[in-house]
C-alpha cells in the first residue's frame, strides 16, 4: 500500500515537538537512562522509559520506581506503563504525573503498552494480550486519560496473530478516547520479532484515524533507507527505532541527514569504541560497578560488532567482571584503532 503523501517532517505530542519524528523505542534491559541519554545526544527527538509495572507501583515497589526516573539529558521522555486492570493503570498514571513523581521530573507523556509479546507479560493478560480484548483496552485508555493531565499515548501491534489483525480497531478506539499518538509495531504477537514487518498494517492505521493524531511506525528500521521506505509506504508521521540502536545510536544522525538532504559520515571504529566506553561509564556511574559491568557487556558487544579482531574481544568482554578488567581490554584495542586510523 503506497501513499502519495508520505510525511516528511515532525509532529507534536501535547506541547512536545518532535522535529524529525524520531523516537527511541522502550526495550526492557536496554533503553535505560544511559541509553536514552546517548540516543538523545545523537538526534532522537523523544525517548520512552523501559516498561513500568502499574501493579508494582500499586504495591510501592522501590525498584520499579527507580526504573521510572528521568534525567534532564534524556528529555523529552515518556514513561511507559503496563497492566490489565484499569483502576491500577489509572493509579500508576496518577502517581507518575504527580508533582512529586518518582520520575523526578514530569514525563512528556504516559504511554500504555499494548505491544509487549513476552510470555510472562501476556500470560497475565497484559502487553499485547490486550489486543485480544478491545473493550478492556478501551477501558484502560479511558481510565488513564481521566487520571492524568499529561498526553496519553499507546503502543500496539498489528494484532494477536495472523487471523486477528485488529490494529485498526484498537487504534480507532484509542483515537476516540483522545490519545495523543499511536505507535504501531507492524507484527502480530505470534510473530514476536521475526521478519518481515507488515507495513500495510501501519498504513491502514494511518488512514483510519484522524490526521491530527500522529501515527508512528515501528519495526525493522536499521538504516536511513529503512526509515525513508517506511514513511513512503505507510504515510506514517514518524518512526520508532528499537533494535536498530544496538551499538548504533548514530542511526538517528543518519536518518536526520537523510531527511534534511545533507551528507552523513558514519563514525569510525575508533569513534564507536570511544562512545562505547563512555556509555559504559554512564552505566557504572548510575548502577554501580557490578550491575554496570553486567549490563554494559551486551552494549560493548553491540558497539564492537564488525571490528577487525572483535570476535575475540567480545568473548573476553563477556567474561569480564569488573570495570578494571573491561578497561584493560578496551584501552589497548582503542589505541590500536587510533594508530590504524592515523596511518597514511
Amino acid at each position: 500500500m503506497m501513499t502519495d503523501n508520505p510525511s516528511s517532517g515532525g509532529f507534536s505530542i501535547g506541547e512536545t515537538v518532535l522535529p524529525h519524528g524520531l523516537m527511541l523505542a522502550p526495550m526492557a534491559g536496554v533503553t535505560d537512562a544511559p541509553c536514552r541519554a546517548v540516543c538523545r545526544a545523537h538526534g532522537a527527538d523523544y525517548t520512552v522509559t523501559e516498561m513500568i509495572s502499574a501493579k508494582a507501583l500499586w504495591y510501592h515497589d522501590k525498584k520499579t520506581a527507580v526504573l521510572a526516573r528521568i534525567s534532564v539529558e534524556e528529555t523529552p521522555c515518556a514513561v511507559q506503563i503496563f497492566g490489565s486492570e484499569p483502576e491500577i493503570m489509572a493509579y500508576a498514571a496518577r502517581v507518575l504525573s504527580a508533582p512529586d513523581t518518582p520520575c523526578t521530573r514530569l514525563p512528556a507523556a504516559i504511554d500504555i503498552n499494548m505491544g509487549c509479546p513476552m510470555p510472562k507479560i501476556v500470560n497475565n493478560g497484559e502487553g499485547s494480550a490486550l489486543m485480544k480484548n478491545p473493550m478492556l483496552a478501551g477501558q484502560i485508555i479511558e481510565a488513564v486519560r481521566a487520571a492524568t493531565d499529561l498526553p496519553v499515548t499507546v503502543k500496539i501491534r498489528a494484532g494477536w496473530d495472523q487471523n486477528t489483525k485488529n490494529c485498526v480497531e484498537i487504534a480507532q478506539i484509542a483515537a476516540s478516547l483522545g490519545v495523543a499518538c499511536i505507535v504501531v509495531h507492524g507484527r502480530t504477537r505470534s510473530q514476536l520479532y521475526a521478519p518481515p514487518v507488515d507495513l500495510d498494517c501501519i498504513a491502514a492505521v494511518r488512514q483510519a484515524v484522524d490526521a491530527h493524531i500522529p501515527v508512528v511506525g515501528n519495526g525493522d528500521i536499521y538504516t536511513a533507507a529503512d526509515a525513508r521506505h517506511m514513511r513512503h509506504v505507510t504515510g506514517c508521521d514518524g518512526v520508532m527505532i528499537a533494535r536498530g540502536v544496538y551499538g548504533n545510536p548514530w542511526i538517528f544522525d543518519e536518518i536526520i541527514a537523510d531527511m534534511d538532504g545533507i551528507p552523513y559520515t558514519p563514525p569510525t571504529a575508533y569513534e564507536r569504541l570511544g562512545a562505547a566506553m563512555e556509555h559504559l561509564e554512564r552505566l557504572i556511574a548510575l548502577k554501580g560497578d557490578y550491575t554496570g559491568v553486567q549490563e554494559g557487556r551486551k552494549h560493548l558487544a553491540w558497539y564492537t560488532k564488525g571490528f577487525p579482531g572483535s570476535a575475540a574481544l567480545r568473548a573476553d568482554i563477556m567474561k569480564a567482571e569488573t570495570p578494571a578488567e573491561l578497561t584493560a581490554l578496551l584501552e589497548p584495542f582503542l589505541e590500536t584503532l587510533k594508530e590504524k586510523e592515523q596511518e597514511p
